[in-house]
């Protein structure tokens, strides 16, 4: 097949769960079939990170833009201006006339067979129709992260201004999903919310692709039997990860050193925000920053902890641990979607105290975390190695692309010349 692939960025370096999960897929699909890589990069991306694209694309294009930098003075501007619009503002920003127009351009020099929109932000770009059949790739449900969003925030203009974002997601999410031929899905759960919150708006149910690992990779490392470490290891510029932290060192880890003060956390994980670099600053607290590689970091651990509140998809960092054999205490959101069970693969704990006492629990009985870590590492191994996660995608997708051949329907995204409108040029780096 010929595939055009849309994303919102490079997947180089491999830094968020998302990034992982595409580059994974990609590699195996990029055996078989011609991947057309396209998605936005900053105006001083490093070119090794366009370069070494090719492992897993045929070709790849860019078009250039910035953000501003979160909780700066930019961002803030930024963000007012969109307060009018009628899109999120983790939409409208992406939206971009040289993006379209690079889109509509490749569509025009030659036939794809399948268009992959990879989450739902490129969807914006994407022309009113289109000349073959096309698949959107959902890592999350957007809406429910900003539900959850919204219900964590301590103050009402807070609340009140993500319950406005949450109202917009559900009206885009919803017509996004709707002008696809095929939804992916991450996971039963994602699956079954887009069919409560959108009954009716795709053509079928979602077709699930679980989360995969690199079992060789991720490979056992059991910890001592007296080690007092804890470890969270995530993109620590998601606010979703920011609040797991936050929560966690405010009511959890006093609870746990009430009883066990030795114990140690390591935060580990690219772009901290200045909250989370506050944390580092309380001894027994280490803040990492971005690191080439997490392993050392999960080896000697004795639990690793998913504090998670908010949140969607599943969480590739869960079956990376399973997969090092690590135990794991987190939260049901934090485990979401994924096929585990509680006290067979991991412990799940939701309020703060339950959450102290399960790590307590795993740091004191050796046996019971051997018991777990065994245990996980032997499900990941056997049913979500990457190899047999791109096959299940691979099938579906073979069975979208044949499923309307020279059909075009309308989009819900505006026109090219609406967008361009608001959004200035960008320039597009082609090879």
């Amino acid at each position: 097949m010929r595939i055009l692939w849309l994303k919102s960025d490079l997947l180089l370096p491999l830094d968020k769960g998302g990034k992982l999960r595409t580059w994974h897929l990609l590699r195996h699909l990029a055996r078989r079939h011609e991947i057309t890589y396209l998605a936005f990069a900053s105006p001083d991306e490093p070119r090794e990170h366009i370069d070494g694209m090719r492992e897993v694309a045929t070709s790849v294009h860019v078009v250039r833009r910035s953000d501003p930098p979160k909780r700066s003075l930019r961002f803030y501007a930024d963000a007012a201006l969109h307060l009018a619009n009628p899109l999120p503002y983790a939409i409208a920003k992406y939206r971009s006339p040289a993006f379209a127009e690079q889109v509509q351009a490749l569509l025009g020099e030659r036939r794809f067979d399948l268009i992959v929109c990879d989450f739902i932000l490129p969807a914006v770009n994407l022309p009113r129709r289109l000349p073959c059949p096309a698949v959107v790739f959902t890592h999350n449900v957007e809406a429910e992260i900003w539900r959850r969003h919204t219900e964590t925030k301590a103050g009402r203009i807070g609340r009140i201004l993500y319950g406005v974002q949450h109202g917009r997601m559900l009206r885009f999410e919803e017509r996004t999903l709707a002008r696809f031929d095929g939804v992916l899905a991450v996971s039963d759960a994602d699956r079954d919310t887009f069919e409560r919150l959108y009954p009716g708006a795709t053509r079928e149910p979602a077709h699930v692709i679980p989360t995969g690992v690199a079992t060789e990779f991720f490979a056992p490392a059991p910890s001592s039997a007296t080690s007092r470490s804890l470890v969270f290891t995530g993109s620590m510029d998601w606010l979703p990860n920011e609040d797991a932290m936050l929560f966690f060192c405010r009511d959890v880890l006093p609870l746990i050193r009430a009883v066990e003060p030795d114990v140690t956390l390591s935060i580990v994980g690219r772009a901290p925000t200045p909250a989370v670099i506050r944390l580092g600053q309380t001894p027994g607290i280490t803040v990492t920053g971005r690191v080439d590689d997490v392993r050392p970091y999960v080896t000697g651990a004795a639990v690793y902890v998913v504090p998670l509140r908010i949140g969607g998809g599943t969480r590739l960092k869960i079956f990376e641990a399973m997969a090092m054999g690590k135990s794991i205490v987190s939260t049901a959101v934090g485990a979401e979607g994924l096929p585990v069970r509680n006290h067979e693969h991991l412990l799940l704990a939701d309020e703060p105290r339950d959450f102290a006492a399960a790590v307590v629990q795993l740091m004191r009985d050796v046996d019971r975390r051997r018991y777990l870590e065994t245990a996980a590492r032997a499900l990941v191994v056997e049913r979500y190695d990457w190899s047999v996660v791109a096959g299940e995608l691979e099938g579906a997708l073979v069975r979208f692309a044949r499923g309307r051949p020279g059909d075009a329907r309308p989009s819900a995204s505006l026109s090219l010349a609406a967008a361009r409108a608001q959004v200035g040029d960008a320039a597009i780096c082609k090879r």
